[in-house]
């Protein structure tokens, strides 16, 4: 017997180690980078995010809830009624991260990130995305849409920050309206395309209106001084006619006749009297 005493107590102590070397083991855990844990004992959440590092909990009676503490991405689907009261459809893509500092009040309230992304994030963005779109019209959304998503964005940070979420960013995935509307912005579309055109074309026919003007004066200009200019020369030809007549018919005075001093007649018109040529 106690041979048989004796061959059980290395059993019983390495039972008795391996023991202690369980409870030792289950009595730390580990948190990694990105991550942060809260410490429930006896299923009551414990203050105090733990955040990296090594971290003793009581063995047994007590487990660690692990959570995710880098960016997270979503989508999730928004619809809302704009100033026009025109269905607007938009589907958003969330980037955001627990804070760690937080994630204590997070797993009291929320519990898993799946319930925070249900409960939290989804009925915010909705929220979010009826306050930006109420302030525009349908046509603005869609062509204001960097505001659009800056009053998104500003809605939905202070909402969701409160939860212990840290919103980094968000995009626009899509962004859908009624096909009713679509097909009112594109028959107004082509109303102001054939409405640009016409008011080209008028302009076109005014300026050409406006140069045959200029050329219809610059001609009867043209005209007006041509006519003066024969009409004095045909003057001056009568008045040497007269003059000449006269003398024929014994006149007492030699008559002058005018000629001009130039090869082409466009010189200076001067006077010579007709009894020095005799």
């Amino acid at each position: 017997m106690d041979n048989q005493s004796q061959g059980f107590q290395p059993l019983f102590g390495g039972i008795i180690a391996a023991l202690v070397l369980l409870v030792a083991l289950n009595a730390f855990i580990v948190i990694n980078p990105g991550q942060a844990g809260v410490l429930s004992i006896l299923g009551k959440a414990q203050d105090g995010a733990l955040l990296e590092g090594i971290h003793y909990r009581p063995p047994f009676v007590s487990y660690v809830d692990v959570y995710d503490v880098t960016v997270q991405k979503f989508e999730v689907p928004a619809e809302s009624s704009t100033e026009d009261l025109q269905n607007l459809k938009a589907r958003f893509a969330i980037n955001f991260r627990l804070d760690p500092l937080e994630i204590v009040n997070i797993r009291r309230t929320q519990g898993t990130l799946q319930n925070i992304v249900a409960k939290i994030i989804a009925p915010q963005t909705q929220e979010s995305f009826k306050i930006a779109a109420a302030r525009r019209t349908v046509e603005e959304a869609i062509t204001k849409r960097n505001e659009l998503k800056n009053d998104f964005d500003n809605a939905l940070g202070m909402r969701l920050e409160k939860y212990g979420i840290i919103v980094l960013d968000t995009s626009v995935v899509d962004l859908n309206f009624s096909p009713e509307f679509a097909k009112a912005v594109e028959e107004k579309q082509i109303a102001e395309q054939k409405a640009r055109r016409a008011v080209y074309v008028a302009k076109e026919a005014e300026q050409e209106a406006q140069a045959d003007i200029n050329r219809a004066k610059g001609k009867a200009e043209a005209q007006r001084l041509l006519a003066e200019t024969l009409k004095a020369q045909g003057g001056e030809l009568v008045l040497q006619k007269e003059a000449i007549e006269a003398w024929r018919n014994g006149g007492a005075q030699m008559p002058r006749v005018l000629v001009t001093n130039g090869d082409k007649g466009g010189g200076v018109p001067f006077l010579f009297n007709l009894e020095g040529m005799q």
